[in-house]
């Protein structure tokens, strides 16, 4: 296993050198990484060489070993810290404890315990990580997780496009015993509040959470004599959804009239009314959401055809065989597509949509109309994200250029295939821009505030409305420099200017340059520039 990373943090240089020099670090499991003089300068290496353990003495300047400790503990949990000192405070050794530091050492350090304490902590942290690596114990944790993860699963099924190997991957990883069906078909079905006769007093009724669980076992028990099937609950609006495999010798009528049993066996076995909404039919599980949409909007219908029973989404919506409709789940896979790529599989989307086109047996009129639902939202995505369109599209780019290819089908693959091309290199282009822009925007932002002391990065990704942690990386792959190098190397350059025009005291200046503390200010500048601000002055 590879060495843990430490840093020690001690204002006295010899104290350091000393430690670093007298323990076989190798030995014990460690490798130094870095060193630091307060507790400062320690958040600054902590954040840019993410030790595994710092050792800190508690009486430092600037910034304590207490309060570097609360920082570590707020930003970095799992880093672990032992605090030397060389005062026996009962005091300190209990806000130690509160800070959930592991060892509290008194100075002069000792050699053996030293040893011994970082051995400790090695077996310590050579256990974690065993734990999280350790095979059996992630089977035993995924098997307990599975019906959570797994009813997730089932649900981002209906509510995102996910391609076809993945959801087949899946479902044989979670058991659901699905695949490989003629056809499938979503219902979801939901618990009335019906009125409770005084005759019924069954137990049920006083435990209103356990209905929907009956209603399940009950749908379970009498659905799995027909056909193979996964049940599971929608957290959105907390109903009972069934996908149904419709194997060959199984109907869409044969599974309405199984549910239709359903309903009466929950009216007369648990006294609860329930309604059942049934979906299209889809031959494929990429597009089991869409059967999901109509099983839902069968159960609207719940005010015009009553509860209790089924309500097929073909009954009180009659299909028209030959449909060729842009839908929204349509919409959104095409989108996810256009918006992220690769090219790849952009032209597998394309490809998809011309097949469709190809197989669908209507009117030239109703292609018309399909392929200018697909050029709306080409449209609506350059405008939502800012494209210049006729940058894209050339010549072509006014609106009726556009429409008169997507009138004609035989150019129709051709102009959708170039023009998403085309969209997405630009998206790309425009994210690049704009991180750009946010860098400097926060650049901007730092030079306007550098004065303040409590410019922090979370204050700043407040202003620019991101996360810290996305901000940072960015940031750094944007300069080269991590965040709080580069506010040091504003404030310290503003200094030098201030040094340079103005007779101001040094405390006046680091006071300017957002440093509430004189000593630091001069220890930071003394650090980068090799003399202390006062010298800097009498030199130049």
């Amino acid at each position: 296993m590879e060495l843990y990373r430490i840093i020690l943090v001690d204002d006295e240089e010899e104290v350091r050198k000393s430690i670093i020099k007298k323990i076989d670090w190798e030995h014990a499991g460690f490798q130094v990484v870095g060193d630091a003089e307060n507790g400062q300068e320690a958040l600054e290496k902590i954040e840019a060489l993410e030790p595994d353990v710092v050792l800190t003495d508690i009486r430092m300047p600037y910034m304590d070993g207490l309060t570097l400790a609360e920082r570590i503990r707020q930003k970095y949990p799992s880093t672990k810290i032992i605090i030397f000192s060389g005062f026996d405070d009962f005091e300190y050794a209990k806000q130690a404890i509160k800070l959930n530091v592991i060892e509290y050492i008194l100075k002069p350090v000792n050699v053996e315990e030293l040893t011994a304490i970082l051995k400790k902590i090695k077996n310590s942290l050579d256990e974690e990580i065993s734990q999280r690596r350790n095979v059996n114990l992630l089977r035993e944790h995924y098997r307990r997780s599975l019906p959570v993860i797994r009813e997730q699963f089932l649900n981002d099924m209906l509510h995102r496009p996910i391609p076809e190997d993945v959801i087949a991957g899946k479902l044989w990883d979670y058991d659901v015993d699905i695949l490989g069906a003629k056809k499938w078909a979503v219902a979801v079905v939901e618990v009335e509040e019906g009125e409770i006769s005084k005759e019924q007093n069954l137990s049920l009724h006083r435990e209103q959470e356990l209905i929907p669980i009956s209603v399940r076992q009950l749908m379970g028990e009498m659905l799995r004599r027909y056909c193979r099937m996964v049940l599971f609950t929608s957290p959105v609006e907390m109903e009972q959804v069934l996908i149904a495999a419709i194997d060959e010798g199984g109907t869409q009528t044969g599974l309405i009239t199984v549910l239709g049993d359903v309903c009466k066996e929950a009216k007369r076995i648990l006294e609860v009314p329930i309604t059942v909404g049934i979906g299209h039919g889809c031959g494929s599980l990429t597009d089991i959401g869409s059967s999901y949409r109509s099983a839902v909007n069968a159960l609207g219908y719940k005010a015009i055809v009553g509860t209790g029973s089924t309500i097929y989404i073909n009954d009180v919506e009659p299909v028209d065989p030959g449909k060729l409709v842009w839908e929204g789940q349509d919409e959104a896979e095409w989108i996810a597509a256009v918006k992220f790529g690769p090219k790849e599989k952009i032209q597998q989307s394309v490809q998809k949509i011309l097949e469709r086109m190809e197989q669908a047996k209507v009117h030239a009129s109703r292609h018309q109309i399909f392929m200018l639902s697909i050029v709306n939202s080409m449209m609506q995505m350059i405008q939502q994200y800012d494209l210049e369109l006729a940058e894209i599209q050339g010549s072509e780019g006014s609106f009726p250029g556009i429409l008169g290819k997507a009138l004609k089908r035989e150019e129709f693959g051709n102009w959708l295939l170039k023009t998403a091309l085309l969209v997405n290199q630009a998206m790309n282009q425009e994210r690049e821009s704009s991180m750009k822009q946010v860098i400097q925007e926060a650049k901007r932002y730092i030079l306007e505030n550098y004065q303040d002391p409590e410019l922090s990065v979370e204050k700043l990704c407040r202003h620019l409305h991101m996360s810290p942690a996305y901000f940072s990386t960015m940031f750094k792959k944007e300069t080269g420099q991590a965040y709080i190098a580069y506010l040091t190397e504003v404030r310290l350059n503003k200094a030098v200017e201030l040094l340079n025009k103005t007779d101001d005291k040094t405390y006046v200046i680091a006071a300017k340059v957002g440093y509430q503390e004189q000593n630091y200010f001069s220890y930071v500048f003394k650090k980068k520039f090799g003399i202390s601000p006062s010298k800097y002055r009498g030199a130049k």
